[in-house]
């Protein structure tokens, strides 16, 4: 099933050029990433493609907001936008803003429908070198003001909460990509003179990028 292509113009002039205000960590790359997963994830698990696409959209738009509500925020920006309704029922819509709600990796509760899990596993974008790039480029944007050595400690601290095998994050799909994919995250998180490597490795070349612009 192709996404309705009037519904795709709509999201690609409208609501995606709004993550370009949100840094690199959450921004345009990153959303469209998550749609692409997304996109894939639904084809495994026959839901409405059009809902998927539209959840994946707007799934960090509340990242104009306090980081800690983002997923609630993003729920509101969703279920108020009327413009929706040309595209969506009512259930639906509450369906995809519950989705939003529901996609944080955080989230203490296991999400309410297969459009929720659909986005959540999406949005765990598991390639090892694109967890740990994202995890230095989100220490180097919010804070600046830590040398090297406290972006280490910062970076080793998140990946042992979120990543390792007594982190917080959970996969809601059996048998997606991100399975292998967190696997190899927790080989290198365990392994911690290969984790800084990886460290020193992505911090050089972001902290070079960053004097070169």
């Amino acid at each position: 099933m192709q996404v309705n292509l009037e519904l795709m113009s709509f999201i690609e002039t409208q609501i995606l050029p709004r993550y370009n205000a949100f840094g690199s960590s959450h921004g345009l790359q990153h959303v469209q990433r998550v749609i692409a997963n997304s996109l894939e994830l639904a084809k495994k698990t026959g839901a409405d493609t059009d809902m998927v696409y539209t959840i994946a959209a707007y799934h960090d738009l509340g990242m104009s907001g306090p980081r800690a509500i983002h997923h609630l925020t993003g729920g509101k920006i969703l279920a108020a936008d009327a413009r929706l309704r040309k595209w969506f029922s009512p259930e639906q819509i509450k369906i995809m803003k519950e989705a939003v709600e529901d996609h944080r990796a955080s989230a203490s509760h296991a999400p309410r429908s297969i459009y929720g899990k659909i986005v959540a596993e999406a949005d765990r974008d598991l390639v090892p070198e694109v967890v740990f790039t994202r995890a230095v480029e989100f220490g180097l944007e919010h804070t600046p003001q830590l040398d090297k050595e406290g972006q280490w400690q910062r970076f080793n601290e998140h990946m042992e909460e979120k990543y390792s095998t007594h982190g917080y994050l959970q996969l809601w799909i059996p048998g997606s990509p991100n399975e292998h994919y967190l696997k190899e995250v927790r080989d290198t998180i365990a392994n911690k003179t290969r984790l800084r490597e990886v460290f020193n490795r992505i911090y050089d070349k972001l902290t070079n990028d960053n004097r070169n612009v």
